[in-house]
């Protein structure tokens, strides 16, 4: 574990193992491997306050979340913490505004990469739906089962599948519970990479420690750039959007001033902390 100065310490979890592996890095594992990696709702709030502390947290730039074990990466929401009676059962009770694993609805501005082992089931196929990045191990499937339950993925699958997959797969994958393999998962566009099960977390941390070397201030803008072009049609409206409210303070930031002196200079940059 690589211990960095941080500005504050990460907020507790339990059921949540969180480590630094390399600097600048923040690796966050679910630990209830017995449970498949299943959340309790105390988790997802957790989580949710886990990664708003990373946003905020200057020196790190990257995050990953994974699952223990090599069953499941997250079978979504533990439905035997509510057990049968849903009578009062309420979202904002188990879920913060961010969603499940405050990674569903999480717009943040530091990238997220999905090592995804195993099932990764309703919550937890979410979860990959919005990650920046996802590898997975070559046992990995994707699944929304909602319909063998009598509910609906409504932390925002629908919207990504139909952005990510187009209309005839993402009605497959909603209306049939269909599960999507790892292969076919990487021919879809949702796997960057299949990885084996053993190596799958040090890729992930390698891939983190890539974008890691990079000027902070302009990964943070470039996923904003490429996040809001996701969400919109507009490639003109996504141009200006960014342009109005990053191009300045990038442009007369110290990581643009360092990068083009250390090319000028013919030597690797020091980046220092974003300030976005």
């Amino acid at each position: 574990m690589v211990i960095s100065n941080f500005a504050s310490p990460p907020p507790e979890t339990q059921g949540v193992l969180v480590t630094f592996p390399i600097p600048r890095v923040l690796l966050a594992t679910i630990n209830l491997e017995k449970r498949m990696n299943a959340l309790p709702a105390r988790a997802c709030f957790e989580l949710d306050a886990l990664w708003k502390w990373f946003d905020e947290e200057s020196e790190l730039c990257v995050g990953i979340i994974t699952g223990a074990g090599k069953k499941a990466f997250s079978a979504g929401m533990d439905l035997k913490e509510q057990g049968a009676d849903y009578s009062k059962f309420t979202y904002a009770s188990h879920y913060p505004a961010t969603g499940f694993a405050g990674l569903t609805r999480r717009t943040g501005k530091k990238p997220i990469i999905a090592a995804v082992n195993g099932h990764a089931h309703g919550g937890g196929f979410e979860i990959a739906l919005n990650s920046d990045l996802v590898i997975a191990s070559p046992n990995a499937n994707f699944r929304l089962p909602d319909v063998l339950r009598g509910t609906a993925a409504l932390e925002g699958a629908f919207p990504r599948i139909c952005r990510t997959f187009g209309l005839q797969r993402a009605m497959l994958l909603t209306l049939t519970a269909y599960t999507l393999h790892a292969k076919e998962a990487r021919e879809w566009g949702l796997v960057l990479k299949i990885v084996p099960a053993e190596k799958l977390v040090d890729e992930a941390v390698k891939l983190a420690g890539w974008i890691a070397a990079m000027s902070p201030d302009s990964v943070v803008i470039s996923r904003a750039g490429v996040r809001e072009a996701w969400k919109t049609a507009s490639v003109d409206e996504v141009t200006n959007l960014t342009l109005e409210k990053y191009a300045d303070v990038l442009m007369k930031g110290d990581n643009a001033k360092e990068g083009m002196l250390a090319f000028a200079e013919k030597r690797k940059p020091k980046w220092v902390p974003s300030k976005l």
